[in-house]
């Protein structure tokens, strides 16, 4: 049962760390090379079916490097475990917002202040994709060491 919960924390994290990297390395960049109008058109059916995908890795991940804590595995795995489980909570308090905001009916998606909040909203992701990174780091260390 241990080897098992600690196989899939280490895969739903590093899962997650690779999903949030891409977004903010690849994806999202290439979506504020449009238009602000377009920018915003892709984000949101991106956010929506990422926000479901992200959220299972990194609560399955969570709940599984604390079980493997449980069972007796080291203290790297509740690190990584506190880590990857912190994304929830910040996601709803700092990133959230955001969201909202830029997903408000009747928001104009052409201006400016739109472009700013596509730009805070990846700020915030990198938050989540080096958390993302820094737990799968310590669990890598925590199964291979």
């Amino acid at each position: 049962m241990l080897a098992l919960f600690q196989t899939l924390a280490a895969l739903c994290c590093t899962w997650f760390a690779g999903a949030a990297v891409y977004i903010n390395l690849v994806e999202h960049p290439a979506r504020m090379s449009c238009d602000t109008e377009t920018a915003v058109a892709v984000w949101a059916p991106s956010y929506q079916r990422a926000t479901v995908m992200q959220a299972t890795l990194a609560v399955t991940s969570f709940l599984t490097g604390l079980g493997a804590w449980l069972l007796g595995a080291g203290q790297g795995w509740l690190v990584a475990a506190v880590l990857i489980g912190l994304v929830v909570p910040y996601t709803f308090v700092a990133v959230m917002p955001v969201n909202r905001r830029l997903l408000a009916p009747g928001r104009d998606t052409a201006t400016g202040e739109t472009r700013e909040l596509l730009d805070r909203w990846a700020q915030l992701h990198a938050v989540r994709s080096a958390l993302g990174v820094a737990a799968s780091v310590v669990y890598l260390t925590s199964l291979l060491g």
